[in-house]
């Protein structure tokens, strides 16, 4: 049985919007004040097994990137339980964790402690690292001075280059001009075929994800559509652009939503139990006090 190293189980995002930032800060001290949820992520549950290739489809607005974030441990879910069991390089916002007072060697082994590298291991990648990002001379340079086409490159050529076990691409192959952007897909394959890392792969371009991926996961308004056969996914991603109803779906009912819904009933029910335990315990404590006080 192939090893599990992401799973996703009945996850849920649920952002709380507020009228203005002065609401949201008051919203930390002041539990009445009033805001809009949006459900992001609806129960979704998959998993995604060791050196498997997957991509992800689906609308601006599907919950792609939300799901990727919670992944890489960028945000949390609001129910439900992820699992990560490897290295994982995102190639997300490629220049995060830069410091742009330093030069681009010492970005290199800044990034690569962040993801959680010796300076031995990423010494034994440097060298792979510079050549890979093509930046020259101004490697020793600090990262204020580099356009944004170089800072990219070296964020790509970052992750790419650490060997990670988990890779997660996020429309990042439009990085530099075609050559390197060739370059980018000859490297991501030589790292699936040479060393069996898994591939999360977010694109709306269906031809690339072709290229990589043999199965597919079609999102649609926060939930999973279909999960299965890239040509099948392919196909009800091509569906799904044609729908204008924002909740499409030939196969929902209410079970996700009314699944949501008793969850949150029933956090409240514990909620107010340890309320209750609580102050039972405080009243208690107080009694006792009370009791060696008058002896």
């Amino acid at each position: 049985m192939a090893k599990k190293v992401i799973e996703l189980n009945h996850v849920s995002k649920i952002y709380k919007l507020f009228g203005n930032d002065k609401k949201r800060f008051l919203a930390t001290f002041n539990k009445s004040i009033k805001y809009k949820e949006k459900i992001a992520i609806n129960d979704i549950t998959f998993s995604v097994d060791k050196g498997e290739s997957v991509a992800i489809f689906g609308r601006n607005g599907a919950g792609k990137s939300t799901i990727l974030k919670m992944i890489t441990g960028v945000s949390y879910p609001t129910y439900g339980e992820i699992h990560v069991d490897g290295r994982v390089g995102a190639l997300l916002e490629l220049t995060s964790g830069f410091d742009p007072e330093f030069t681009g060697r010492e970005n290199i082994y800044l990034k690569g402690q962040l993801i959680g590298l010796t300076n031995p291991e990423i010494e034994e990648v440097e060298n792979e690292i510079i050549d890979f990002a093509e930046v020259g001379e101004y490697i020793d340079q600090p990262l204020r001075t580099y356009s944004s086409g170089m800072k990219s490159r070296l964020g790509f050529a970052i992750n790419v280059c650490i060997r990670p076990e988990i890779l997660i691409v996020d429309e990042a192959l439009s990085v530099g001009d075609s050559k390197f952007q060739k370059k980018c897909v000859a490297r991501i394959k030589k790292i699936i075929e040479k060393y069996g890392t898994t591939l999360l792969f977010v694109t709306h371009s269906t031809s690339t994800a072709k290229e990589f991926c043999k199965r597919g996961i079609v999102l649609r308004s926060g939930r999973v559509l279909y999960d299965g056969n890239i040509n099948e996914a392919i196909m009800w991603y091509d569906e799904s652009l044609k729908r204008k109803e924002k909740n499409w779906d030939p196969r929902i009912t209410s079970e996700n939503e009314n699944r949501i819904k008793a969850t949150m009933r029933m956090s409240l029910k514990h909620m107010i139990v340890l309320i209750l335990v609580i102050v039972s315990l405080i009243v208690a404590l107080g009694v006792w006090y009370s009791f060696i006080s008058m002896r």
